[in-house]
Parts: C-alpha cells; sequence; structure tokens
C-alpha cells in the first residue's frame, strides 16, 4: 500500500499470502457463481481475491466464507458496514454494499460446501488472485519529482511522482492514465533503497478488477531493493484500502503532490 509509505513485505503478505488464486480476476469466478440467481448482482471476485475461489481461505487469518450460516455473514458485513466491527479493509468493502448486496452475497456463500469442494484446486502455488502488472519504472529517477520525505523510527520514505502525475496535481485535475507514484524505502537518509512501493495508472487496467475493488485504473506493486517486483502480492489488499480516496484520484498523500507541484511552475 502506498499509504504508509513505509512497506514491510511481510506486513503487505500478512492478510493474502499464498491463500489466494493464480488467475485473473476477470476469470475468476467460477460457473456457479456466473449463473447463481442470488449472487447475480454482487461481486463474488471480490470476496474470491482474500476468501478463495470456493470461499475457502488458506490463510488462518482470513475466515472461511463457504458453509457459513447466512444470518452470521449478513450480521458481520451489517457491522463492517456500521463501523461496530473494525477492519479497515472490510469496511471499505461493506460500505458499498446494499441491504439487497449483503443478503445475496450470504446466501450465495452459505450455499456453498464448507470443504470447498477441491481446495486444491485454485492455483494458488502459481500466484495471487489479482497480480501486479507493473513494472519499475526504467528511467526512475529521471522525470520524477520528490514530492514528500517522511522519517518515522529512523527510517525514511520519499515520495516520488512522474511527470503526469505532476502536471495533473498542479491544474488540480484527478490524476490520469499514466501517472505514476513510487515510495523509496531507506533504513536511513542516505542509505541504499530497501524495498519500493508503487501505483501506477493505465488506461483499460481496471477492467479486470472486481468493481467492489476497482481503483479507477490503478495497479499497485511493490519491490525489493534490487527492483524486483514481489509477485507472491496479490493487490486485493491495497486496492481495498486505497478504494475510499477515490475523491483523491486513490492517493493518499495527493495535498503534499499537489503543494510540490505548485512550487515547480508551470
Amino acid at each position: 500500500m502506498i499509504r504508509a509509505g513505509l512497506i514491510g513485505m511481510s506486513g503487505a503478505l500478512l492478510v493474502l499470502g499464498a491463500s489466494l488464486g493464480a488467475r485473473a480476476v476477470a476469470s475468476q469466478t467460477p460457473a456457479a457463481a456466473q449463473s447463481a440467481p442470488a449472487a447475480a448482482t454482487v461481486d463474488v471476485a471480490a470476496c474470491q481475491a482474500c476468501h478463495g475461489t470456493n470461499g475457502i481461505s488458506r490463510s488462518p487469518r482470513i475466515p472461511n466464507l463457504a458453509g457459513q450460516q447466512p444470518d452470521y455473514l449478513v450480521a458481520q458485513l451489517q457491522a463492517f458496514r456500521s463501523g461496530t466491527r473494525k477492519n479497515d479493509l472490510m469496511e471499505a468493502i461493506a460500505a458499498q454494499l446494499s441491504d439487497a448486496d449483503i443478503a445475496a452475497l450470504a446466501q450465495y456463500w452459505s450455499s456453498r460446501p464448507p470443504g470447498g469442494g477441491d481446495v486444491h484446486g485454485d492455483g494458488a502455488a502459481a500466484g495471487p488472485a489479482i497480480p501486479s502488472r507493473m513494472s519499475f519504472p526504467a528511467d526512475f529517477p529521471t522525470g520524477f519529482t520528490l514530492y514528500e520525505s517522511v522519517n518515522a523510527e529512523g527510517s525514511v520514505a520519499e515520495r516520488y511522482a512522474n511527470g503526469p502525475a505532476i502536471a495533473a496535481a498542479r491544474a488540480g485535475r484527478p490524476l490520469p492514465a499514466g501517472s505514476v507514484i513510487l515510495v523509496v524505502n531507506r533504513t536511513a537518509a542516505g542509505a541504499a533503497p530497501t524495498s519500493y512501493a508503487a501505483m501506477e495508472s493505465r488506461a483499460g487496467w481496471g477492467a479486470a478488477i472486481p468493481a467492489l475493488l476497482r481503483n479507477g485504473d490503478w495497479d499497485y506493486a511493490l519491490f525489493d531493493g534490487r527492483r524486483v517486483r514481489n509477485d507472491r502480492l496479490s493487490q486485493a489488499q491495497c486496492l481495498a484500502c486505497h478504494k475510499p480516496r477515490e475523491a483523491s484520484s486513490f492517493v493518499f498523500t495527493l495535498p503534499a503532490l499537489r503543494e510540490r507541484a505548485a512550487r515547480t511552475g508551470g
């Protein structure tokens, strides 16, 4: 995620881990989900991104949905929606659901076999449910502007934006396709980068993301200090975290970006 700036690989993978399926979300929904009337108006694929294709999670930190009592599922989604049960990611998802959506999701998942059928059939070993398509910018830092540097407990996060993002921020417009935000994480000022967190918007990228998770056309990625992308990471957590920031182009630090862009001149 870009919000905190200082991205730990283990922390980013904690919720997602190896529990997610391998296929792109555009092809993630099984035939049963596509044909089930109860789930026809809800985004089952968004649930599958974290809870597993069959509603059986591979992570001990993410509950199974398959076979749960429908009243229990309704109560939990309503609690997330109202904020009486706290979880930033689930609150962002539940806030978008109507009562009818919640009822349909509860009916769908309660009807799934508790064992999930072939629980090893979602290809988790091959990769995450929502893989990143972003490549590390080949010319970085050329063409990028450092717009914010944050020190936290001895670590440093430097936030950069590329030309299209700077130009749009200066003009007060939403960040367009072609924008890139990149965070460089260091153990101290001047130290070699330990990791990078990034987000990039490209026209059409959002089409493959479930609507409940979609952040316009943004993709998210983590890279190690050698600029190698972490392909174990599913974007589901990042997408859910940034989802409530639609009014800010899904960027937590947009005010700082606009302030810096205004100082760069026309």
